[in-house]
């Protein structure tokens, strides 16, 4: 797998797929009927990536056809820490392991860059997506943060029970 790091030419695609992965209607990771609208813009993207040049917003495609596989975002805590988030695959091809493939590259990507440590959250009411991490060697720390209700950048939440796990895992 080549994991490199997303051109700004390429942004627009990663837009589409997180968006298409998180909100859409298929595969068994999407927010549908928890949140909708976007998980990300363009110009949120676009931001987050200036405002945090240490950030890596990596791409994965397919080494044939060149097709956008997918993707991560990952940034560094400090103290050796590293978020990860927005990891996505397209859901027309997420049945066949390539999102542990995905999450084994990243970390890779992350102890490259000094990581030992990797966080992530996750809504609490999405018990499989929890519990694939957890199976990845993820571990609740206690630590529960708020749904950002309020902020349309993330999109509408459905639910006024929102909340992330933080979780995290020893690299």
């Amino acid at each position: 797998m080549l994991l490199r790091r997303a051109t700004d030419a390429e942004l627009p695609e990663i837009v589409d797929l997180v968006n298409v992965a998180f909100r859409g209607s298929e595969g068994w990771a999407v927010e549908f009927r928890v949140v909708e609208g976007p998980r990300i813009t363009l110009e949120g993207l676009r931001a987050d990536i200036a405002a945090k040049p240490d950030a890596l917003q990596l791409v994965w495609r397919d080494e044939v056809d060149g097709g956008l596989v997918g993707s991560v975002w990952m940034e560094p805590l400090g103290e050796g820490v590293w978020y990860l988030g927005l990891l996505c695959v397209n859901p027309a091809a997420q049945t066949k392991q390539l999102g542990r493939a995905l999450l084994a590259a990243s970390e890779e990507a992350a102890k490259e860059q000094g990581a030992t440590r990797m966080r992530i959250s996750v809504m609490t009411i999405r018990d499989t997506l929890m519990a694939w991490y957890e199976r990845r060697g993820y571990v609740k720390t206690g630590e529960i943060k708020p749904f950002p209700y309020g902020d349309t950048s993330v999109g509408i939440p459905l639910r006024d029970d929102l909340e992330f796990a933080v979780l995290e895992k020893e690299l």
